[in-house]
């Protein structure tokens, strides 16, 4: 059993907080969920998170008109440089203060960081080169009055022009320049959100979060003394230059307003080319605008919440929006008036999570009373079901994958029809201490299984069909019980504490129970005795909290497992409960040796991920300044209100109206072909899988098995002896080579001479070549031969090789259905054809 499990994906979280970006091409999206980066394929439909983490929420990224480097800031303004298109941290940075906005100049050399009142300008690090200090800092600006929120660059990268607070936009440049002086642009009644550059540079847009546009233009010498109480951009008469924004003495020109009655501006974008400005209001209205003349386009409402970020692609023809409330993510065509993306995360927290048996899909229940269902090769959900009006506990698909159930609080269990996408069962139940039987076809209450004096915490199938239902409750005991057997006596099986947790071996001969006491305890389903006990309490303890009292090694709280899952060949058992751990076991033969720990978010702002607290955020009253409810200074109104009632808001200390997120897992499960397993955690749905660069499994190297010998070899026609040592070297695009060398007719012969010892991998290989080459039947001869040749090796070794045998299922089946869908069509052009004949 391999261990070296990466985490490869983030779904179930699509936007939480900061600006969202497109890239250069303006085919994808990235958006920042907790403190990391999700890109989304807008074209391809595929969503990846990329690997790095930061210390805290990220408030704000910027990406290089190159796509090359990303740089990314947290809350505390910690910054990481990051080679975007291969995921790597270059470089870190502590900007030491809040940062509102990050920009590239357009040029790719120099990044302007918003620095409280102040602008820093840096010059961009090189991507390809290491240096000990590769932030250098150009310069720094000053003049605004209070924090500054956005800064826009001009198109020749020379000067840009900042927004703030103190209700002016503010124009500088790049390198100093002789008898200029920074222009101030007053006259706003609020804080200036946005201010923008034309694209001939004779006209600066400035909006305001009162609603209100300015349009700024040259203000010739002649007409100077006729409108004196028209504001006027202070400066300085300098020499002559090319550059003619500096030169230009600016003056509104016109005054626009938006006329949304009750509502703010929240963030705005604006496409120079098109000349069109985005708005996104607080209301949850969107409007685009064309500028100069300030036409309408269309508005829409898109959110029951105000829109956080706004942002357009190159070509002006998308528009992304992100709520952070709700966690939406849009993308918007507005010339076809239609959603390009549309995507949002479970509101609360995710509860659950169950694997299809293809594994292709997985479907989560939230706090929010929703089912989503996720595509595990695009990472994004396409159906939600939103009949529960209470939290969902437990999920689960049947056997044959087209119907999915879901247990909620509200006292229902509800089956869905993943064809149709529709609710076609609700079974009630009434008592907590019973398990309830019911026939899905007809819906009708089979029997009722009574004996567990306390709630009955946790069920679950035997897997190897023999009718056997495994039931752990808060009374301290496990039953097994015969579904259609006759007798209903059932010896149970008592336990330390109250049980959280049961899980079946795939081959249903072993069972494991997870206790309140964070014990693992392993029983023998046949006998019926316990065989292990594994102590797990040190394992997965860790993190305190911001407001515990003792340290995180003698804290009570969250040392014990509400989650078990088997590996796919039943060697190892994951375990993961309110800890931010999740823990791999190896229980072969009655071990409970710990093989691997995960630590499943890095994230400070999430309570738990610190095993020491930081003294320097103790006030002197003894207070941690982060449990400090500091809403009350934000500026926008609508920030500093709070509606929302003691004991309404969950988790945490129901008498507090804000609390902070605490790191937990509240399922895991692993795929069925063993390769991944995820986990619905605070983060939102965390995907790890095995990694397969590091992925080198040599058998009988020698120092002369190279790449050339084994070409070589295969020029000579050698084909068996270049597969094997092309298998040695466990090279993919050697292996593919030489795989795709060998004659059709000699594959049977080839196969038949293979060592026992290759043939799970060559079998594992053929599924992964089946998946991208368009050599169907070629692929189909290589399974069948290695089928057929060594069926009987693999059929003793089953369970040794499940995960081998459910990717080639996988992709078979996949063949099945793009065949016979083609054939479907190529059948209904057929007939149209033959009819259009007869007609003629």
């Amino acid at each position: 059993m391999k261990a070296n499990y990466k985490f490869s994906n983030l779904c179930g979280t699509v936007y939480r907080q900061g600006n969202v970006v497109f890239t250069a091409d303006g085919n994808s999206l990235l958006s920042p969920v907790g403190n990391r980066v999700s890109v989304f394929d807008l074209v391809n439909n595929k969503s990846f998170t990329l690997p790095f983490e930061n210390r805290k929420n990220i408030s704000v990224i910027a990406l290089s008109p190159d796509s090359n480097v990303l740089i990314s800031v947290d809350e505390d303004g910690r910054a990481l440089l990051v080679n975007f298109r291969k995921g790597v941290v270059l470089h870190h940075i502590n900007f030491h203060k809040s940062v509102k906005d990050v920009k590239f100049s357009p040029d790719g050399k120099y990044i302007a960081v918003t620095h409280g009142a102040h602008i820093q300008v840096w010059k961009t690090p090189n991507h390809l080169a290491r240096e000990f200090a590769p932030f250098d800092l150009h310069r720094t600006y000053t003049g605004h009055h209070d924090d500054v929120l956005t800064i826009q660059w001009s198109t020749d990268s020379k000067c840009f022009i900042s927004t703030s607070r103190d209700m002016t936009a503010r124009l500088y440049t790049l390198n100093p320049v002789e008898g200029f002086r920074p222009k101030t642009f007053a006259g706003h009644k609020d804080a200036v959100l946005g201010a923008y550059f034309s694209a001939d540079n004779s006209t600066i847009y400035t909006v305001s979060r009162d609603g209100a546009v300015f349009t700024w233009k040259s203000k010739g010498t002649d007409d100077s003394d006729s409108d004196d109480d028209e504001p006027i951009a202070s400066t300085s008469k300098g020499p002559e230059n090319s550059n003619s924004i500096i030169n230009t003495r600016w003056g509104v020109f016109e005054r626009h307003y938006f006329n949304q009655a009750g509502t703010k501006v929240v963030c705005t974008t604006f496409h120079a080319s098109s000349n069109l400005l985005v708005v996104g209001f607080s209301s949850g209205v969107f409007g685009l605008w064309e500028l100069p003349v300030f036409s309408n386009i269309h508005t829409l409402s898109i959110s029951q919440e105000k829109i956080s970020s706004v942002a357009i692609n190159a070509s002006g023809e998308w528009l992304a929006f992100g709520a952070k409330k709700l966690g939406q993510l849009l993308v918007w065509e507005w010339q076809s008036e239609s959603y390009v993306l549309k995507q949002q995360g479970h509101f609360f927290d995710m509860n659950t999570l169950a694997y299809a048996p293809d594994g292709q899909t997985i479907a989560t229940g939230g706090d929010d009373g929703k089912v989503k269902i996720w595509s595990t090769h695009s990472g994004f959900c396409f159906v939600t079901f939103t009949e529960h009006s209470a939290p969902i506990s437990a999920v689960s698909f049947a056997k044959q994958g087209s119907v999915l159930f879901s247990a909620s609080l509200d006292g229902t269990v509800r089956a869905y029809d993943l064809i149709r996408y529709r609710n076609f069962r609700t079974f009630t139940s009434l008592h907590h201490f019973e398990v309830f039987l019911w026939s899905v076809q007809t819906g009708k209450l089979l029997d009722i299984l009574t004996g567990h004096e306390g709630p009955v915490s946790s069920l679950a199938f035997s897997p190897s069909g023999e009718n056997q239902l495994i039931s752990g409750s808060w009374d301290r005991t496990v039953r097994l019980w015969n579904v259609f057997g006759r007798s209903r006596a059932v010896e149970p099986w008592s336990v330390s504490s109250d049980v959280l947790a049961v899980a079946f071996r795939p081959d249903g001969k072993e069972a494991s129970v997870s206790t309140l006491d964070g014990q693992i305890t392993l029983f023998d389903v046949a006998e019926g005795k316990q065989t292990n006990v594994i102590e797990g309490r040190k394992d997965i303890s860790g993190g305190r909290k911001a407001d515990d009292r003792v340290s995180a090694a003698n804290s009570t709280s969250g040392k014990a497992f509400n989650s078990l899952a088997y590996t796919a060949d039943g060697r190892c058992l994951l375990a993961g409960g309110n800890s931010k751990y999740v823990v791999l076991y190896d229980v072969r033969e009655g071990e409970g040796v710990m093989v691997k720990k995960f630590q499943i978010s890095e994230n400070l702002s999430l309570d738990g991920t610190e095993e020491f607290l930081d003294s320097r955020r103790v006030n002197s009253a003894g207070i941690n300044v982060d449990l400090i409810d500091d809403r009350g200074y934000e500026s926008d109104l609508h920030d500093r209100m709070d509606t929302s009632l003691p004991g309404v808001t969950t988790g945490g200390d129901l008498s507090k109206r804000r609390y902070r997120q605490e790191a937990r897992t509240k399922c895991v499960r692993f795929s069925p072909a063993g390769r991944t397993w995820a986990a619905a955690s605070t983060e939102g749905l965390l995907i790890y899988s095995l990694d397969d660069t590091v992925l080198f499994d040599p058998f009988d190297l020698s120092i002369d098995l190279t790449p050339q010998t084994v070409l070589d070899v295969l020029t000579s026609r050698e084909y068996l002896k270049a597969l094997i040592m092309a298998l040695r070297l466990s090279e993919k695009p050697l292996i593919q080579r030489v795989y795709e060398k060998i004659p059709r007719g000699d594959i049977r012969l080839v196969v038949r001479q293979v060592p026992v010892m290759y043939v799970p991998n060559l079998l594992r290989y053929v599924a992964e070549h089946l998946e991208l080459s368009p050599h169907l039947e070629f692929d189909l001869v290589w399974a069948n031969s290695l089928l057929v040749a060594h069926g009987r090796h693999l059929k003793d070794r089953s369970g040794e090789y499940a995960s081998v045998f459910r990717v080639v299922q996988k992709q078979l089946t996949e063949c099945e259905k793009t065949i016979s869908r083609l054939c479907d069509e190529n059948s209904s052009t057929l007939k149209t054809t033959d009819k259009m004949d007869i007609v003629s």
